[in-house]
């Protein structure tokens, strides 16, 4: 509630700096006896605008290039009338920054609601159907409303943006945030190419740390790769040098995405295996937050000292607490002892396997037996984590322990997959009906301000004469996909191969969306528009990234520390490509 009104707050103060004044242009000082002595050089407005009533405005001051303007000067166009513009650098600016800091907001929203929703309905339809499309619906509406409004030919300057978008989206995916998440979950390798959860020793060795994932995630790298058939079959009329194919190509094209589309979702609610690994990894963090809070609870002491470091005296008498036999080891019995007296309320708990899990946490040695170093490292792990989770504003008080708890608590109940979900939730009707809230107040943020995000990007792109495309594609992904990649970021840092193959899943669920539901919107904008096809070297780069990550990790499971350069250097190269194509030899 608080995000929402200080969003409205901003949205008043940005209606209330609208300016609507008008420049004076040449076919107004004609009408001024004392025009034949002015210089155009500095036109300032006269505060009042036609149609716009004689209430005072704001002056907007304007240099022309005296002689040659013999036309009325340009202004911006205020969208749906009353959205504030503006005609400047810092102008434009500042209104992609706002514009796009809404969408980021719709795409929470959006996602919020959809895993509120997957509580209540369960894995099956939800989670395979609705929450990809849901994740990729931000991005789509962009793309639609890129070249819906205006002229045919506005349209199709216009519908660069879309392209920038779907282009840029899908390379950092595959780029910067594969490659960041190589680096923040890298752990040592072993000698026959496997890393080792939670130990870290090598540092950076290019060859000897690195990240591992599991079997079913090269498969979605695969899916991923196949997931490029549209965009090869759009170019084929390129390719062979004709022009009397495209709209055939175009509509081919648009079949064979939307099929996809609709077997990828089906795939989704018949193998939601993605969903159930996050489910698993969620209650580990349950347990994790449960411990840290009845530790607190105890007359221990504070877990964190003030400067956020772990407090080693507190943590060595709650390990000689649970050393009952005194060996100077935490056995697995005595582990379940402390698991098995924490009351963890809603989760349907394992005792067994929770123990295993803190014990494959904590047992760098492997020894099935945790010593009093490795139980402070551990610990010390998880107060890492706890601080990533939650926003404490630098304090590390009791509350903020029980902050996390209750965090986890929320991730819990919104990714539940039992198969009788319903029953085994507190307020079913008021979850469903915030999930509904959500996903509506996502979906009208998202609609609202798509189309002033495109016309920002096409004013700040007209003021600079950079192309509205680089714009697009720099800028517009940070909006739409930052959530994500922060999420991301963060179960990647977790350093076991568990989390980091639910990770790079993601992303490549995410571009396998972007190649499907977002090219099928763009291609049918595109047909029915009658706009022309000319993104040859923007495709060229979506397939070059796509496939060559897409066989790079579809083939092998580790991946060490040196294949992220490979993916930071994707990045310039596509920039750059795209740029020598169309700049340098006329693609475009």
């Amino acid at each position: 509630m608080t995000k929402a009104f200080l969003s409205l707050l901003l949205l008043l103060l940005l209606l209330s700096l609208q300016g609507q004044g008008r420049y004076i242009t040449e076919s107004d000082s004609d009408s001024d006896p004392d025009s034949s002595s002015s210089s155009y050089n500095d036109l300032v407005s006269d505060g009042i605008g036609h149609g716009h009533g004689s209430q005072p405005s704001l002056l907007l001051l304007k240099r022309s290039s005296s002689s040659s303007s013999s036309s009325s000067l340009e202004t911006c166009e205020e969208t749906y009338g009353f959205l504030p513009c503006t005609t400047t650098v810092l102008g434009n600016l500042f209104m992609v920054l706002v514009y796009g800091s809404f969408m980021f907001m719709g795409a929470k929203y959006l996602s919020t609601g959809s895993e509120h929703l997957l509580q209540i309905l369960g894995p099956g339809v939800v989670g395979g159907l609705f929450l990809p499309i849901l994740g990729a619906l931000p991005d789509a509406l962009l793309i639609l409303v890129s070249g819906l409004s205006g002229s045919k030919e506005t349209a199709q300057q216009q519908v660069l943006i879309g392209m920038g978008l779907l282009a840029g989206s899908t390379v950092m995916l595959l780029t910067l945030l594969w490659g960041s998440c190589v680096v923040v979950g890298k752990c040592d390798l072993l000698e026959n190419s496997t890393s080792v959860d939670s130990e870290e020793t090598k540092g950076c060795s290019l060859t000897g740390s690195g990240v591992t994932t599991d079997v079913p995630t090269s498969h979605a790298a695969k899916i991923m790769t196949i997931s490029v058939i549209p965009f090869i079959i759009v170019q084929l009329p390129k390719v062979f040098h004709t022009s009397s194919g495209n709209r055939i190509a175009i509509l081919i094209s648009l079949i064979v995405a939307t099929a996809f589309l609709i077997s990828y979702c089906l795939y989704q609610v018949l193998q939601p295996w993605i969903q159930r690994r996050r489910l698993a990894y969620v209650k580990h963090k349950r347990v994790i937050s449960g411990i840290l809070r009845h530790v607190h609870k105890s007359a221990l002491g504070k877990l964190l000292k003030e400067d956020g470091q772990p407090n080693k005296d507190v943590l060595e008498k709650l390990f000689h607490r649970l050393d009952v036999d005194g060996d100077g080891c935490v056995s697995n019995q005595e582990l379940a002892s402390l698991i098995i007296g924490i009351e963890f309320e809603e989760i349907d708990l394992d005792h067994d396997d929770a123990v295993k899990k803190i014990m494959d946490d904590f047992d760098t040695s492997g020894d099935k037996k945790i010593d009093k170093t490795e139980f402070i490292g551990g610990i010390s792990r998880w107060l890492e984590e706890a601080k990533c989770s939650v926003s404490h504003g630098g304090s590390y008080s009791k509350k903020f322990v029980d902050d996390f708890h209750m965090k986890t608590r929320e991730e819990y109940d919104t990714i539940d997959m039992s198969d009788e979900v319903v029953e085994g939730v507190e307020n079913p009707s008021w979850i469903s009906f915030k999930a509904a809230l959500m996903l509506l107040v996502g979906t009208i943020i998202a609609a609202a301000f798509a189309d002033p995000l495109v016309d920002s990007v096409t004013n700040f792109s007209n003021a600079t004469n950079i192309p509205s495309f680089f714009i697009s594609f720099i800028a517009m992904p940070l909006a739409t996909n930052s959530s994500e990649a922060v999420s991301a970021i963060i179960f990647a840092s977790r350093k076991n191969r568990r989390t980091t193959s639910l990770t790079f899943s993601e992303i490549y669920g995410a571009v396998t969306m972007n190649n499907i539901l977002c090219l099928a919107v763009f291609l049918a904008l595109v047909y029915v528009r009658h706009l022309t096809w000319d993104f040859s070297a923007e495709v060229l780069v979506i397939l070059i990234v796509c496939i060559v990550m897409g066989l790079f990790t579809s083939f092998r499971t580790t991946f060490p520390l040196w294949t992220c350069s490979v993916a930071y250097l994707l990045y310039p190269l596509s920039l750059v490509l795209v740029y020598v194509l169309d700049y340098v030899f006329g693609w475009s």
